[in-house]
């Protein structure tokens, strides 16, 4: 694990990084299940999501949120977000890694780091949302202390079925 590092994002090439694995995550989940496609066209298709990633550096700035970016031997294979919801909770967001780095613990590390970065900025709650199909994910969020509970956010019917909601208390 000495050949991964995380950082927050602060220069443009880091963010061009992001915004690459941000849409590798995009298409991950186009393709991954009908479910994730389902979710992914009904939250972000694609010219919503140009926006978001076009924006994504003044959503997740501090000291409401942070953008992280993790490498393997200097080369970017993953990331994830934070923001602020209101006072008291952030929300975790497109924690991604790529293929080739999956099972190393960097989800992990970076889930971690964003906890942190919350705590540190007087959040004492965070919150997140997955896919029904992302197991592994369901795994890492409960060995880190999150716990099931509803929707914090208005969810349209159709998906609410096939996400899950998570929260820890920081």
């Amino acid at each position: 694990m000495s050949d991964i590092t995380l950082s927050p994002v602060t220069s443009a090439e880091d963010l061009a990084a992001v915004q690459a694995l941000c849409w590798d995550y995009h298409s991950f989940l186009l393709h991954n299940s009908d479910i994730d496609h389902q979710i992914t066209q009904t939250f972000y298709p694609v010219p919503k999501y140009e926006t978001l990633m076009q924006g994504l550096a003044q959503e997740h700035a501090r000291p409401t949120g942070i953008i992280l970016l993790a490498r393997l031997k200097g080369q970017p294979v993953g990331c994830g977000m934070s923001h602020a919801i209101d006072r008291q909770t952030s929300e975790i967001k497109r924690v991604f890694t790529t293929e080739a780095a999956r099972g190393q613990g960097i989800a992990a590390q970076i889930c971690t780091a964003l906890m942190a970065q919350a705590r540190a900025d007087g959040f004492t709650r965070m919150v997140l949302d997955t896919s029904e199909t992302l197991t592994g994910a369901h795994r890492l969020y409960a060995r880190l202390g999150f716990t099931p509970r509803g929707p914090y956010q208005p969810i349209p019917p159709d998906v609410l079925p096939v996400l899950r909601f998570y929260e820890i208390a920081l």
